[in-house]
């Protein structure tokens, strides 16, 4: 009888295990939502633009993806940098951390996996991971106008300090994010970036 009860007893403890491994898988996933991140205030450097040196220099604004919060400094743990229209990740010669980027072509929206041709990389005497002038990264400003804008379908890849990845869309560089339409050159207040992220934070590459 003893020995009955004790192979009951197992059969018993081996189906619950058999359903809790049956409910887990058969648990939805949820499905990631975007970040909407407002106002970030990054001032540029001072420059005398008579002799292109620079009077004042000003920090970097540090945020981290992984807390959705600014870090109050560089040795603090972040994850990118702004300073004007620079982004820098904490990595390389930028910070003491392992976070990297790239910038790839597509829409936020239809991103839903890392895609396989990303090279990530740390910020480099040769240049950033998130590539600075006009055109060449995440925006374009006019010469003419002096309106900085995000490029369509320009989409920022980042791999956080903690290994896991983020895509992020800048929305404006401009305070309250106005129309474009509304963008008055140098009178309207920048630079505050609005931006909107996607983190995965289990380290998969999908989103």
């Amino acid at each position: 009888m003893k020995k009955m009860i004790a192979s009951l007893s197992s059969l018993w403890f081996l189906a619950t295990l058999i359903g809790c491994d049956t409910n887990e898988e058969n648990q939805p996933e949820i499905p990631l939502e975007a970040i909407l991140v407002e106002n970030i205030h990054a001032p540029n450097d001072v420059i005398d633009r008579s002799t292109g040196d620079i009077t004042e220099s000003r920090p970097f604004r540090y945020f981290s993806l992984e807390d959705n919060q600014l870090v109050e400094s560089e040795s603090g743990n972040w994850d990118i940098g702004f300073k004007g229209t620079t982004i820098i990740v904490n990595g390389g010669i930028s910070g003491s951390g392992n976070a990297q980027g790239t910038v790839v072509t597509g829409v936020f929206d239809e991103i839903d996996v890392v895609p396989a041709s990303a090279t990530f990389i740390s910020d480099g005497t040769e240049g950033l991971a998130i590539p600075t002038g006009s055109g060449n990264g995440w925006y374009n400003y006019n010469f003419q106008t002096h309106i900085v804008s995000p490029i369509p379908g320009r989409v920022l890849l980042f791999k956080t300090n903690a290994g896991n990845y983020a895509k992020v869309e800048i929305l404006s560089y401009y305070e309250n994010n106005p129309p474009l339409a509304e963008v008055i050159g140098l009178s309207t207040p920048s630079p505050y970036y609005t931006f909107r992220y996607i983190l995965q934070p289990n380290g998969s590459k999908n989103f």
